[in-house]
């Protein structure tokens, strides 16, 4: 856990994400990512002079076929970090596949989820929200954005929602998936296995498998793909258009 607990500190050096007194809650999956930060975040609680607070908190979206020992497991490692545990039930499960039959539900299962952690956050009095999104969802969200949406954009190390007065923290944005993966093996996360049937067949996870394979042929790709979203002297990109004639009229305007 020590590289990604160093990688949690400079994320939030870097980005100013922990102030004095703040009340932190970590969404909490049950896989491997979110766990990991709520472990880093706790041992970053014990060594940095900045005091906060910190509990996870986790949305059961009413899916059947949750293995229950598996989570019995993780409310225990909880108890073990001194972290509470809240967990929120929601019928998501039930409006994403039942009533709505989604057959594209990630995106309105993220939304709703984010909502429900959102709603847990104010009515508990926590007021940052710290997600697992490490260095490949940096980039997956990158490429899902790019190739969909003909947009350049990911998701912000730190966004307050004025809605909810909530702010989104990313501690784990410079981790390794698999640093991540290690510390897993070697700590024994208590990992809940993802009982979503549409797990492993999404979008994101051909995004995933996508960039796995530019690394086979290109080892150092990600590395500098990651560069070039967080190092903004790295973009050179088109002007606005008509950019250059708006310049031309404003020196115009000086001159006369």
């Amino acid at each position: 856990m020590r590289k990604i607990l160093g990688c949690v500190r400079r994320a939030a050096n870097d980005y100013n994400m922990i102030q004095e007194g703040d009340r932190i809650a970590v969404g909490l999956s049950g896989g491997k990512d979110s766990i990991a930060l709520l472990t880093a975040l706790k041992l970053y609680q014990r060594f940095t002079p900045t005091p906060f607070e910190l509990c996870a908190i986790m949305i059961d979206m009413g899916l059947k076929d949750t293995d229950m020992g598996e989570m019995d497991a993780l409310m225990k490692y909880c108890e073990s970090l001194q972290a509470p545990l809240h967990i929120e039930r929601t019928n998501i499960a039930e409006i994403i596949f039942d009533i709505r039959k989604e057959s594209n539900p990630c995106s309105l299962c993220s939304k709703m989820r984010r909502g429900a952690l959102n709603t847990v956050c104010n009515r508990l009095g926590y007021n940052k929200l710290a997600l697992a999104h490490n260095s490949e969802d940096v980039l997956e969200t990158f490429l899902l954005s790019f190739l969909y949406e003909g947009r350049l954009s990911t998701f912000q190390p730190v966004s307050h929602m004025s809605r909810t007065d909530i702010t989104l923290i990313r501690p784990l944005l410079y981790a390794e998936e698999g640093d991540i993966k290690g510390a897993a093996r070697r700590l024994h996360f208590p990992i809940v296995h993802n009982p979503c049937p549409k797990n492993h067949f999404t979008q994101r996870e051909y995004m995933k498998n996508l960039v796995n394979m530019i690394k086979k042929d290109i080892p150092f790709a990600k590395d500098r793909m990651f560069e070039a979203i967080v190092n903004a002297d790295r973009y050179n990109l088109f002007p606005q258009k008509h950019q250059h004639k708006k310049q031309e009229f404003y020196d115009d305007q000086r001159k006369s």
